[in-house]
């Protein structure tokens, strides 16, 4: 439950950037000074020209990243049931720590150009179009296996009932344990596509989530293969017929 945290600071923080760099891409507005000296620190100075459409593909992944922290934060106000399980206080400032830097990560693909006030045209790519797709499709079947493991702990009315783990089934869970988490990996995935692809800092962003939430899921399918004996033996941890 501690991570509705994270989702709050994501929704304020980056919903802050992503007006900061909209009132850039469209009025022409200088962004924030500080923002300018973050882009010097960062090297981005370096870079004296605009690589292909980087401007509106860092505003448009700014703005996937606000309304999935949007949406993660609804289903947890609304949707999870959640146990009494705790999180570590390490871990808890570092994911706090982690929604700032995200969304600072983005803004930083941003080209020295659009800092100077300058208007720049909108320019939608076959990448921009494939990404999006694809970021819809993971949502929604995030949001699908969530549920799922929400209405194990609900009544059919929709009161909690218990707090105790089940088997879930339905959607992805009827090939990973953890459909959720395998969603997770694809919305980032999504975001390097739409970033262009060729967007190396962003990839590395899409390793820490793969590595983060691959462990995640294989914790949670040992704990299922541990504590429910006729749990199914065809379902892989993490990824469909591969992990």
């Amino acid at each position: 439950r501690w991570f509705t945290h994270f989702y709050v600071v994501s929704v304020l923080w980056n919903g802050f950037l992503l007006i900061c760099l909209f009132r850039a891409e469209f009025l022409g507005e200088p962004l924030p000074s500080w923002i300018q000296d973050m882009h010097h620190a960062f090297g981005r100075d370096s870079q004296s020209k605009d690589m292909g459409n980087e401007h509106f593909s860092a505003l448009l992944v700014l703005l996937l990243l606000w309304l999935h922290s949007c949406r993660r934060l609804a289903e947890c106000l609304w949707t999870s049931v959640f146990s009494s399980g705790v999180i570590h206080i390490v871990q808890y400032c570092f994911g706090l720590g982690y929604y700032i830097a995200v969304g600072s990560t983005v803004l930083c693909q941003v080209p020295t150009n659009v800092r100077n006030g300058k208007k720049l045209s909108v320019q939608i790519c076959w990448y921009h179009v494939i990404g999006v797709m694809m970021y819809i499709w993971a949502s929604l079947h995030q949001h699908r296996c969530l549920a799922i493991l929400a209405n194990l702990r609900k009544s059919r009315s929709g009161k909690v009932v218990s707090l105790s783990h089940s088997v879930p089934f339905g959607d992805w869970f009827e090939s990973i344990s953890c459909p959720h988490y395998f969603a997770e990996l694809l919305i980032y995935v999504s975001m390097a596509i739409t970033l262009g692809i060729h967007n190396v800092t962003w990839w590395c962003v899409v390793m820490y989530v793969l590595f983060n939430q691959a462990l995640a899921a294989v914790l949670c399918h040992e704990f299922y293969q541990k504590n429910f004996s006729s749990y199914p033996t065809h379902r892989k941890a993490f990824i469909p017929l591969v992990f």
